[in-house]
């Protein structure tokens, strides 16, 4: 499998999420702290980096994240995923947008498995990175790349950004909050990631 790959435009998104929740000086300090480039703080300063690269400094930003805050890191990462969400969303291409506008213009209840795999979509740097599975009631979404987790290791998941994008992507759909458990994250050593999403009572 080819190493994890991951958009630069989602990249500058994700830092200027961060950096409007936690405060520009904040994330310099973060930065700072371990030992990172401060001209990481600025999101246009990916725009001209490979995918590879890109995956890299997610990973390890969001490392840095989870060390400078301690377990204050999960809520801050799932927050800013979820609005990352909207983000994303507003400034997709036109195919996307065509896509979100069908899947709003569904019943309810046939909204979610649409909307998961736009998300997939969007978050995915070539096609099958990311896929949606049907179980019994339930969803699965598989993450095949997991740039989250790019030589991270862990004893617990940490694909919290992840997290907060599935959770608001649902939420979009049909205004329901679900359960949703990373049952397997590549930094735990598993492979790929997996998030379920239960649908059924």
């Amino acid at each position: 499998m080819s190493p994890p790959a991951f958009p630069s435009r989602i990249m500058q998104g994700f830092v200027e999420t961060l950096s409007t929740e936690i405060g520009h000086e904040t994330l310099r300090a973060v930065l700072s702290k371990a030992g990172l480039p401060k001209e990481w703080a600025r999101a246009s300063h990916f725009l001209g980096l490979d995918d590879g690269r890109v995956a890299q400094a997610y990973a390890t930003l969001q490392s840095a994240i989870r060390t400078y805050y301690g377990r204050g890191a999960r809520g801050i990462l799932i927050r800013i995923g979820a609005k990352l969400w909207q983000s994303l969303l507003d400034d997709s291409r036109l195919g996307v947008k065509a896509q979100a506008a069908f899947i709003r213009g569904l019943p309810k209840s046939l909204r979610r498995k649409p909307a998961l795999e736009l998300l997939a979509r969007m978050l995915g740097a070539g096609n099958g990175d990311i896929t949606i599975h049907t179980l019994d009631l339930d969803l699965l979404l598989v993450d095949q790349a997991s740039p989250t987790a790019l030589n991270q290791t862990d004893d617990i998941p940490i694909c919290f950004v992840t997290f907060g994008l599935i959770r608001e992507c649902l939420y979009w759909a049909d205004g329901q909050v679900y359960d949703i458990e990373e049952r397997a994250c590549h930094a735990m050593g598993a492979h790929p990631c997996e998030f379920i999403i239960t649908i059924g009572g």
